[in-house]
């Protein structure tokens, strides 16, 4: 049987051009340096011409971003914009991938993030992750929070380790809740109850960042108020980077706002600023919903 194999390409030049998308990637085209104010003053962690690969794919493109002591910074943009690569990069989660390739300046009060003489480990315990689903260890409530101090040695006693679970789980705003019952498994609470008993679990090694990678999207309305109020008096102490979906979480609970698109760091300003006056087109088109 004869079968003839179609040469003829498709003819496109009917299907209408979407003007907002094309201006859109003629921005990004266009799109050389960060607009705002990536930098500040006071930096706690600083990052300077970062890129990463996965294997010979680029996912993130020259970001300079600064994140300042007792501020937060949210990340917002469209999903695979690269917010949450880039957040990984801040305490070397990213090293876990085989694939992964980090380039650039990244650092802590100075120090290298990816200098040989410094132990992962004990940056993330500097820098802690608070994850997108919580995700307590298969523990008691006492010894999800207990667990870090234990292992970085943090305690010379029952005493004293019995102090930084309850004063953990107090700033975490979960003490009140817990205090009768601290035998029973971490897994027995609810979804935000969990996901603060991991923030306490972080700030229990005492850490100078806290990142906090889409936080409250698995939780309820109101179990988000009770972190969003968490991450804003956790801010007198640390710095925090929280990646976010939900550009209004990103309006309440953060002091700067940096927009990703397709890997690029687009802006970054005053979180008001960004929200009532963006100064880059793709700002503006996110945050109006034209596409995202």
């Amino acid at each position: 049987m004869n079968t003839a194999v179609a040469t003829d390409t498709i003819d496109t030049s009917f299907i209408p051009r979407d003007p907002v998308k094309d201006s859109a990637q003629e921005a990004f085209n266009k799109l050389t340096e960060t607009v705002g104010t990536p930098t500040v003053e006071n930096a706690k962690m600083r990052s300077r011409g970062v890129n990463v690969f996965y294997g010979e794919k680029q996912a993130i493109f020259d970001v300079d971003l600064d994140i300042g002591n007792n501020e937060v910074v949210a990340m917002i943009g469209p999903s695979g914009c690269g917010k949450s690569t880039f957040l990984r990069c801040l305490n070397r989660m990213n090293d876990t991938i085989p694939s992964c390739r980090v380039t650039g300046d990244l650092s802590l009060d100075g120090e290298d993030l990816y200098g040989a003489d410094l132990d992962p480990v004990l940056l993330r315990a500097r820098v802690g992750m608070v994850f997108q689903k919580p995700n307590p260890f298969a523990k008691s409530i006492y010894d999800n929070v207990a667990y870090g101090p234990r292992i970085h040695g943090l305690s010379s006693n029952r005493a004293e380790l019995d102090d930084i679970v309850v004063d953990s789980l107090r700033k975490a705003g979960l003490y009140d809740e817990v205090k009768d019952r601290l035998d029973a498994p971490g897994t027995s609470l609810s979804g935000g109850q969990q996901q603060r008993l991991c923030i306490a679990r972080s700030i229990a090694v005492s850490p100078e960042v806290i990142l906090m990678d889409e936080p409250c999207s698995a939780l309820d309305p109101i179990a988000t108020a009770r972190i969003e109020e968490l991450i804003d008096e956790l801010r007198q102490n640390y710095a925090i980077a929280i990646v976010t979906h939900s550009m209004q979480q990103a309006a309440r609970v953060s002091q700067r706002t940096a927009y990703f698109h397709l890997g690029k760091l687009v802006e970054v300003n005053a979180t008001n600023d960004v929200f009532t006056n963006p100064q880059h087109e793709l700002t503006e088109n996110y945050i109006t919903g034209r596409f995202g």
